[in-house]
């Protein structure tokens, strides 16, 4: 049976940087478009007109003329480029960026990329990046065979961009915080509201909604929050969330939370299996008497039905539950609908998700 146990023990603390973040500490997402040169005719095809256009540019800027239709970029790939920039990133830190081939270039295997401007959402340019590019496979071809391991269209720049612009935020001049929970649970919030509160020694965190949190800074904290943020994200808690069953039909995967529990119900399951075959049958005439050799099909049909023992369940445990429809012999397309006739008879008592 393909069933996942998820937390079968009781849930243990966790931290609340695990599962919450604050309020301006974050990464922005930058993006570009350049050119990878260098390719062993591995680029983009001659039908790539943008990859064209950008090398034309390119050159032409550079004091080169030349003429369009004699490009031939097969040694060039145009791509994105993309990174994350934390909130603290001052201009001349590095970063990692991916590069991603947007033409028709088989293999980026060898490649330099050339200087390219990272823009924020803003459409400021925040960072540069260029360097050679590493990547996590190959792809070897001949005439009738080829030989491919893991993507070769998509490469890294370890440190490959560096910062130009910072992003215009002060962290130690926050007057207040704000803590937003991953978890979307009232019992979870007020757990850390009490924890925030007695490891601060005072009333100076309330919660706005179901995973909100605002937290005013005390005095002694003002011009640095550095220390206040290492106590608060190191606070363990006890997260508690609904009961819920997660089903994949594509894979038969079924994920119960360890706080489902069962109303009582009797539970049968059974399966009618009816199988029909065709065969034929060669009727042979005998010898001299004029007749015809012909096929005679011939039927057989099979009846096959599998009784299964009625259960009583009652306020069973994820344990218990398991247990119980392995005795009758549940398979996981078996257990998928199972799981939808006890929600559909109000037993479970869980929120069913299929995905």
């Amino acid at each position: 049976m393909a069933c996942t146990l998820l937390a079968a023990q009781p849930a243990g603390a966790v931290r609340i940087k695990d599962i919450a973040t604050f309020k301006g500490v974050r990464s922005n997402q930058l993006v570009g478009y350049g050119l990878v040169v260098g390719l062993g005719g591995t680029g983009d095809q001659r039908g790539s007109d943008f990859t064209i256009q950008s090398l034309v540019n390119m050159l032409d800027k550079m004091g080169v003329r030349v003429n369009r239709a004699d490009i031939k970029p097969k040694n060039v790939a145009a791509v994105m480029v993309t990174a994350n920039m934390m909130v603290s990133a001052t201009p001349g830190s590095k970063m990692d960026v991916t590069v991603s081939s947007i033409g028709d270039a088989k293999n980026l295997l060898g490649g330099q990329l050339l200087l390219t401007p990272l823009k924020g959402i803003d459409g400021n340019v925040y960072a540069t990046a260029q360097g050679a590019l590493t990547l996590g496979g190959f792809l070897v071809q001949g005439t009738a065979a080829q030989a491919q391991k893991n993507t070769t269209t998509v490469a890294i720049i370890p440190n490959g961009a560096t910062v130009e612009r910072g992003v215009p935020f002060n962290f130690n001049d926050m007057q207040n915080m704000t803590l937003n929970l991953s978890v979307a649970d009232f019992s979870t919030t007020m757990q850390a509201v009490k924890a925030i509160n007695r490891e601060m020694g005072g009333d100076f965190a309330k919660a706005r909604d179901i995973s909100t949190i605002d937290i005013a800074v005390p005095q002694k904290f003002q011009g640095n929050l550095v220390p206040l943020m290492a106590s608060l994200e190191n606070i363990e808690i006890e997260p508690q969330t609904r009961a819920r069953v997660v089903v994949d039909e594509k894979t038969g995967t079924v994920v119960l939370g360890q706080d489902v529990r069962l109303g009582k119900v009797a539970v049968a399951h059974g399966n009618l299996q009816i199988v029909v075959s065709n065969s034929a049958q060669v009727s042979q005439p005998p010898a001299f008497s004029g007749g015809q050799t012909v096929a005679v099909p011939q039927t057989t049909i099979g009846v096959t039905q599998q009784n299964k023992r009625l259960m009583l369940m009652e306020g069973a445990t994820l344990r218990e539950l398991v247990d119980g429809l392995n005795a009758i012999g549940a398979s996981p397309q078996d257990l998928i609908s199972i799981l939808r006739a006890l929600k559909a008879a109000g037993a479970l008592m869980a929120d069913v998700e299929v995905i």
